[in-house]
């Protein structure tokens, strides 16, 4: 089942502390570095898992914005060569670094994910186009009864600073098949800004290797029956350094994992191989 979360309608960056893109805008804008206002603390232990590949020059920004109600914050590193580790144990001392094994953002994630304690798990780039200070709105929805939420740039309350064209039409394509495959009725989809229940850790059973991991958790979450629950998100462009995504081939190596992992595609495909 899946939920789409009422209407939000969101003020204007500069009159609710969210960040503006430029340094020169810091002066205007409140920094909503950990605020005493981040609303009521979950019940719940937090844990942010955040890969990253030489972000050094984005990390700052990143940690400096994440709310109280986070308590432990793991940094997946995928063999930086700049200063990325020092860099995060600068600004967030508690900060766990782990290796990432094997190469890709899915490996990456599935390395946080199995290192990480608490009792829900946020996800989160390191480049700078989610902002952290929207954290709260996801654990309120895992605290009232929902098992995976994920943001969304397509409803009231979101949007996207970053969208190409292809990439908004891949998006659009992508979507579509995967409402129609697994009956949902989802508004965005390549999209990872995700948290959920750890205890669900083992009904999602991930096993992509790069960018496609973001759409698995979304068909394994949809096919076990996880309340979903979409909540809205603005994408922020890329603070600095350049996007390892490939918009072409890695929409196929999407559209092939929600093909091959929609309702029934297992059992169907057994048989076929008992044939030969």
């Amino acid at each position: 089942m899946s939920t789409t979360v009422p209407n939000h309608v969101v003020p204007h960056p500069e009159q609710d502390g969210r960040p503006n893109r430029r340094a020169e805008d810091r002066a205007v804008a409140r920094r909503p570095m950990r605020r005493a206002g981040d609303g009521v603390p979950s019940k719940h232990s937090v844990t942010l898992v955040v890969p990253a590949q030489n972000e050094a020059r984005n990390i700052p920004w990143v940690f400096e914005q994440i709310p109280r109600c986070v308590d432990e914050v793991i940094l997946v590193d995928g063999s930086s060569s700049d200063a990325t580790i020092p860099m995060a144990r600068h600004c967030l001392p508690t900060v766990r670094s782990v290796a990432q094994r094997g190469p890709g953002k899915g490996n990456a994630l599935r390395t946080g994910f199995a290192a990480a304690s608490g009792e829900y798990i946020v996800m989160l780039d390191a480049d700078g186009s989610m902002w952290p200070g929207e954290i709260p709105h996801f654990l309120h929805f895992l605290d009232h009864g929902y098992d995976f939420v994920k943001g969304s740039r397509c409803i009231a309350g979101g949007g996207s600073l970053d969208f190409t064209r292809i990439r908004s039409l891949g998006n659009r394509v992508l979507l579509t098949v995967v409402n129609r495959l697994y009956d949902a009725h989802l508004t965005d989809l390549c999209y990872g800004y995700c948290a959920f229940r750890r205890s669900f850790l083992d009904a999602l059973d991930l096993r992509s290797t790069g960018f496609e991991i973001e759409a698995e958790m979304i068909a394994h979450a949809l096919r076990s029956g996880l309340r979903i629950a979409e909540v809205p998100s603005l994408e922020l462009p890329r603070r600095s350094g350049r996007s390892h995504l490939h918009a072409v081939s890695d929409g196929h190596r999407v559209l092939r994992t929600l093909i091959s992992e929609r309702p029934g595609a297992r059992a169907s495909a057994a048989p076929s191989a008992e044939e030969r």
